[in-house]
Parts: C-alpha cells; structure tokens; sequence
C-alpha cells in the first residue's frame, strides 16, 4: 500500500488548503482556515495535509491535546476530506499514512467525529469502512433530527395550530445583517437562566464570522410590535440548512413565535435545500435525550440521523498494512 506524505498545516498553505475544500466532496465553510482560526486561541492546531507526490489529496482539520489528536474539538464535524474522485483504496493509504504520521510524533490517539453524510455531496463512507479496519473504537453517537426536504413530510396539528397563532398575532419575521439584538435581548439571558451558561460564539466572533461568510450564515429575527421575541441563527451550506442558536422570550408559546419562525424557514427560505438538520437533543455524551426538545423537532416532519465519534490508537496503522488483497 502507497504510503502517502503528510505534514502540518503551515500559514502558508492557506489558499491551498481553503481551494481543496471547495473540491473536496465532503468540504464545507465550517473547513475554510477563517472559520477554523476564528477561535486559534482556543486550540493548539495539528491539521494535516496528505499528498500523492505534488498532489495534494486529502486534509484534516485537527487540534492537539497532549498524546491525542481531535478532528475537531472546535468544529461541528471533521474528518479526512477527499475529492470526488476518490477511491477507498486511496483512502486506506490516507489513514495508514495519517496514523503512522501522528505515532512517530508521540501522538497515542486519533479521535474523529465524523461529517454527517447528508453533508456531503455524494456517498463519503470511505473513512468509517477504514476506522473498522484500524480497529477503533466507537465512543459516542449523536442523533440528528433532520428534515428530507426533497420528500414530502408531516407538520403535526400541535405545530400548525401554532403556526396559526404566530400568524393570527400579526407577528413579523425579518432576515437581519446584525446579530447584537437576538444575542443581548433573547439568546444570552436565555441561556444564563436554563443552563447558566454563554453561547459558544460571543457576539464579537458570530460578528466576525458573518463579516466572512455572508451568504453562509444568516439571522432571522421574530417581532411583536416591533419588540423581538425569538430568532434564530442559521449555518447554511451547499445542501443543509441547521439551525446554530434557536431561541424565544418566555411569551414564545402563547405568540406561536418559534413555530412560525421555523415553518416560514423550512417551507419558503430554505426549500430549495435538500435537508433542514435541527441538530442534537442529546446530552451527557449522546446517552441522553432531551424529550422535550426532540418532541418538537420531530413534530415538524424530523427524523433520526446519527453521527459517530469514534477512537483509534496510532499505532495501529499496522492494521491496514493488509488489507487489500
């Protein structure tokens, strides 16, 4: 089996790196370097590049703690990204070299939560089939409840009869530029109240972030007489539209806010997208699932979609030595 060269990502391949992500069959922006380094501060980088001689093949978003190395703990997803045109022979030898790569530099583990498929744009197995063969473990499964927009899906009455409200009470749903509404008048007191916590972007870098990908992120706020009462801000790319913050002012039940939002969001902004992911209900590493939260996903139609994390030891890049036959 070829073995590949890979190296750190240097500052120098920025534009290298950012082109192959566009090629790549399971790249998004969630991969552009300006997405990864918005938050550079919170992560010691190890990213990879693969390359066939001068061809560059594969890459990964990586960070590093310690003896282990994560794809990525700053991202949604990660994973190797390849080009539409590869093979998984070409992808066992992207592993054997990634893991042999990370054993020599005292790198004990590689953990990878894995790009949901309907991301991609067509079949992108390649690297889970590889995993099995590397003899890693599965250490965390999330379930998604995400919309097929291209088949038909069931509304229930419960979320109609709210739809209905959110109409009947003349509420008014506006795309905005700015995010500094939603985050200091709904989304931060929210979160400080249920959860005691902050969202995971501060106004500053979801600012940051929309100043470089406009067309990616968006954010749609619901008005009661001109006074916000829920939004919502949205990651949307090539195929997927999925919600990042969702969030409503204690009047959101009574004003059918959030249901109006949403159906207007799935049924006419984004439409034209093959799926709507609401995203995770889980908790406590995916053991749990928040009733509640689900219940009202799937009450616009959602079903259930898994992602896996999974676990493997570098030094069993011995393991795929053989595989081909």
């Amino acid at each position: 089996m070829t073995n590949f060269l890979v190296r750190l990502y240097q500052k120098e391949d920025f534009e290298i790196w950012n082109s192959f992500v566009k090629e790549a069959k399971n790249g998004t922006f969630l991969f552009h370097r300006d997405f990864m380094e918005y938050h550079s501060n919170r992560f010691q980088d190890f990213s990879l590049l693969i390359f066939d001689a001068n061809m560059l093949i594969s890459i990964l978003p990586a960070n590093r703690e310690g003896s282990s190395v994560f794809s990525h703990q700053g991202l949604t997803y990660g994973g190797l990204l390849v080009l539409q045109k590869a093979k998984l022979s070409t992808t066992l030898g992207v592993l054997k070299s990634v893991l042999l790569f990370l054993f020599e530099n005292k790198v004990e583990k590689l953990t990878l939560k894995l790009i949901p498929n309907f991301y991609c744009d067509t079949f992108s197995d390649e690297l889970e089939y590889c995993l099995f063969v590397a003899n890693s473990e599965l250490i965390q499964i999330d379930s998604l409840a995400t919309i097929d927009l291209k088949k038909p899906f069931y509304i229930s009455k419960t979320r109609r009869e709210s739809i209905r409200k959110g109409k009947k009470n003349n509420l008014i749903i506006k795309e905005e530029a700015t995010f500094d509404l939603f985050w200091n008048k709904i989304l931060i007191p929210n979160l400080n109240t249920k959860h005691r916590v902050k969202p995971v972007h501060t106004l500053n870098e979801i600012t940051y972030l929309k100043s470089k990908f406009p067309d990616h992120i968006k954010q749609f706020n619901v008005y009661d007489n001109d006074k916000i009462v829920a939004g919502t801000t949205v990651f949307v790319t090539d195929n997927v539209a999925h919600p990042q913050y969702i969030s409503g002012n204690s009047n959101k039940n009574e004003l059918g806010s959030l249901d109006y939002l949403y159906h207007y969001l799935i049924t006419d902004v984004f439409a034209d997208k093959s799926f709507f992911d609401f995203g995770i209900s889980n908790e406590n590493g995916g053991k749990n699932v928040n009733q509640g939260l689900l219940f009202w996903k799937e009450s616009f139609g959602a079903k259930t979609i898994v992602q896996r994390f999974y676990s493997v030891e570098t030094i069993n890049y011995k393991l795929l030595n053989n595989v081909l036959i």
